[in-house]
């Protein structure tokens, strides 16, 4: 199967019918007068999250959808039947936007959740609606009205409690295969992972939560780089962050610095994102303790002491070796205790839901920016490539026209899948 997490569709609405004009003819019954009816009104579009979805790939295949029109009215007063209304599937966790304006149309976050896209056209009027004692044999009626066409986006983000990042090969696959049934493909070179990766962990009997691996993340992420902006969006629908850091990487670089690149990519691509509830993960403590289980406590809080201090870090830190298990039961049991202390405090509190929920819509709309100004540059880029400048020298060019759009835009992702 293919994943896919974005496709831009075109819904119609349909018609609605036309009244009629009619009069009604009968033997021995004169001046019967008008009888004409009404049409039926056109059918909606309505879209329908479905929890055995994962993919919006049908949506490349099929990118017009049509509901029926309505009826004409008939004779003796018989109205037009309703237009059926066309009820699409698609995955939860899916963002509806306006193609044309960039407005948000809808979130389906709940499996169930049904979200109307396009109205369906308002019935025409037959004559017999015009009938009065001074116009007793109208020959006026109403067509019906057109159903709402609509181009949209739709976004999938998928849904989950914690989120992994970090640069490529910190250990992010290898911690969501050792605390989950998940089964993510590991290797010894970067960008292993290709795609989104959702595991559910269980720490007891009735408790566990959704963690989402992500492609590791490179210098310019935020702005493109690597598969950073493909995959950065999934991490907006968590409530918790796990930022790995490989204690001894390959290449002998600086745990710290690789902090402080992952830190800045964030922050430049979304600020609120950047301030979601984060906790650093420091990982493949085998490597630098030798394997020696029993020196675990002391050397781990050692470690963590001297990398607070250099980062100038308050939040939560821990030390795990992802492909040993050691550190991460206790890890996984704190992340169900958070979550299950936030659920209680937003059941308990509205003003802290509201906040949540205010935080999470912040969080979307800075994300929706980020992706458009970066949609934006890309099309001027292959613009300037056409035509042998420099993105310079076009934007020069062409300062005075449009630059908005660009037939060969990308209209989504599509890269393989792992459940």
């Amino acid at each position: 199967m293919r994943f896919v997490d974005e496709a831009e569709i075109q819904v119609i609405a349909g018609k609605g019918g036309n009244g009629c004009l009619s009069f009604r003819r009968e033997k021995y019954v004169p001046r019967g007068g008008p009888d004409g009816g009404d049409g039926g009104d056109g059918g909606s579009v309505l879209l329908q999250a479905d929890e055995s979805i994962n993919t919006l790939i049908d949506f490349r295949y099929t990118r017009r959808y049509t509901a029926e029109s309505g009826e004409d009215g008939r004779g003796a007063n018989c109205t037009g039947q309703k237009g059926e209304d066309l009820i699409i599937p698609v995955p939860v966790g899916t963002t509806v936007i306006d193609a044309d304006t960039d407005d948000l149309v809808g979130d389906l976050v709940e499996v169930g959740q049904v979200l109307r896209v396009a109205q369906g056209g308002f019935h025409g009027l037959g004559n017999t609606r015009y009938k009065s004692s001074k116009n007793q044999a109208p020959r006026q009626t109403k067509p019906g009205q057109p159903g709402e066409i609509r181009a949209l986006r739709l976004e999938l983000k998928l849904l989950a409690d914690v989120g992994l990042l970090g640069l490529p090969n910190a250990g992010k696959s290898t911690l969501i295969r050792s605390v989950s049934a998940a089964r993510p493909k590991v290797a010894d070179y970067p960008f292993t992972t290709l795609v989104p990766n959702l595991g559910v962990v269980r720490t007891e009997q009735h408790k566990s939560f959704v963690m989402a691996d992500i492609p590791g993340l490179i210098e310019g992420a935020a702005d493109g780089a690597g598969l950073g902006i493909r995959f950065l969006k999934h991490l907006v629908r968590t409530r918790l962050l796990l930022h790995l850091v490989d204690l001894q990487p390959p290449d002998g670089s600086d745990p710290i610095d690789a902090f402080r690149q992952i830190e800045g990519e964030l922050q430049r691509f979304s600020p609120a994102l950047a301030s979601k509830p984060r906790w650093l993960v420091l990982n493949k403590f085998d490597l630098v303790s030798g394997g020696e289980e029993s020196e675990f406590e002391a050397r781990s809080q050692a470690l963590i002491e001297d990398v607070r201090s250099k980062l100038d870090w308050s939040g939560p830190v821990y030390v795990i070796s992802a492909v040993s298990g050691l550190g991460t039961q206790r890890l996984c049991q704190d992340i169900q205790n958070w979550l299950g202390e936030i659920e209680t405090a937003a059941g308990e509190d509205e003003a802290f839901a509201a906040e949540l929920e205010a935080a999470q819509l912040r969080l979307d709309a800075e994300l929706r920016e980020r992706i458009a100004l970066l949609a934006g540059q890309r099309k001027i880029q292959r613009a300037a490539a056409r035509e042998g400048m420099t993105v310079e020298e076009y934007i020069e060019s062409h300062r005075y026209e449009d630059l908005g759009d660009d037939d060969d835009d990308e209209d989504g992702v599509e890269v393989e899948y792992a459940p």
